[in-house]
């Protein structure tokens, strides 16, 4: 397993922070690059995230888990995976990751699907999900490179409202409601 600790090259101390998670048997073995690792980074760090820490695991639930749950356990506000969202037989991210949230975010999963159908209509057999663990907003992201961009850009605009929320800061619903009263 690969692990890259502390803030990356170009990101600031003032943005959210991010971990990033590649599940895959060849990147962790090192037979395969890590491409949707590295365009998961730079995406990030354009929306103005630190990236925190990242990791390379093999498809295995348990070394999935326990990454995820140590990141949202550090307080880290977005953890993103990649890979492990398909239907091959280690393909088990989401099974990995769902007993985890204490909430689901269904809509993230629906969108990835929906948007991803513009590119391939193999879209519809990702099994992409997200939710909260805490305060932390976890989405899971297929393997492939054009899909963790695409991805990423369909749901860049509700990310920070969503870690808005996830942190406390609910004003909106207050004042939603004064207008309605």
């Amino acid at each position: 397993m690969s692990s890259t600790s502390g803030p990356a090259r170009g990101a600031t101390a003032s943005g959210p922070t991010a971990a990033i998670l590649t599940a895959s048997d060849g990147c962790a073995a090192g037979v395969v690059p890590d491409r949707s690792g590295v365009i998961a980074r730079r995406v990030l760090l354009e929306l103005g995230f630190r990236i925190a820490d990242s990791a390379i695991v093999p498809d295995e639930v348990d070394a999935i888990r326990e990454r995820v749950g140590a990141w949202a356990a550090s307080g880290i506000q977005l953890v993103l995976t990649t890979g492990g969202t398909g239907l091959g037989p280690r393909d088990r991210t989401p099974e990995a990751v769902a007993p985890l949230l204490d909430r689901e975010l269904p809509g993230y999963g629906e969108l990835l699907r929906s948007e991803g159908l513009r590119d391939t209509p193999m879209a519809v057999l990702s099994r992409s999900l997200a939710g909260s663990i805490g305060a932390t907003l976890v989405i899971v992201l297929p393997g492939s490179p054009r899909a963790v961009e695409s991805g990423l850009r369909t749901l860049a605009p509700t990310i920070p409202h969503a870690l808005q929320l996830l942190a406390g800061d609910t004003a909106h619903s207050r004042s939603v409601r004064a207008r309605n009263d």
